[in-house]
C-alpha cells in the first residue's frame, strides 16, 4: 500500500508489518522526518509491532536516517514489538558495523529469512 506523497510502501503480511522505501537516496532532513513520521503512525495503531523494513533500493542512507532508525527502533520496544532490517547494501552495512549498530539491529541478508525470524 502507497499513500499519496508517501516515502514508503507498507504491506500488512499477516502479522507482519513490511516497510520498503520508494527512495534510493534517504538523505535530506524532510524525507528522513516523513519516513519517521509515517512509520510512527503505523506504529501508534500496532500494539507488539513486528516490524520489517527491507533496504533493497537503497543506495545511501544519511547519519540522521539512522538516527531515525533508532528512535524507531526504540518506539517498537516500548510496545513490546520486534524490529528488524533486510537487504541492506553492503556499504550501508559497514555503516552499520563502524558505529557498532550492527549490534542493535537485527538485520538479515533478506527479507524472507527476516520475516522467519519474528516469535
Amino acid at each position: 500500500m502507497v499513500t499519496k506523497d508517501s516515502r514508503l510502501t507498507i504491506n500488512p503480511e499477516g502479522d507482519i508489518i513490511q516497510v520498503g522505501f520508494q527512495d534510493r537516496n534517504i538523505l535530506e532532513e524532510a524525507v528522513i522526518q516523513q519516513i519517521g513520521d509515517e512509520v510512527g503512525s503505523v506504529l501508534d495503531r500496532t500494539p507488539n509491532p513486528k516490524m520489517l523494513i527491507n533496504f533493497q533500493n537503497v543506495e545511501h542512507l544519511s547519519s540522521a536516517a539512522l538516527g531515525m532508525l533508532i528512535t524507531i527502533n526504540n518506539k517498537v520496544r516500548q510496545k513490546g514489538g520486534q524490529l528488524r532490517l533486510a537487504c541492506i547494501d553492503p556499504q550501508i552495512y559497514e555503516v552499520f558495523a563502524i558505529t557498532k549498530l550492527n549490534k542493535l539491529f537485527q538485520i538479515f541478508d533478506d527479507a524472507e529469512k527476516a520475516g522467519k525470524s519474528f516469535k
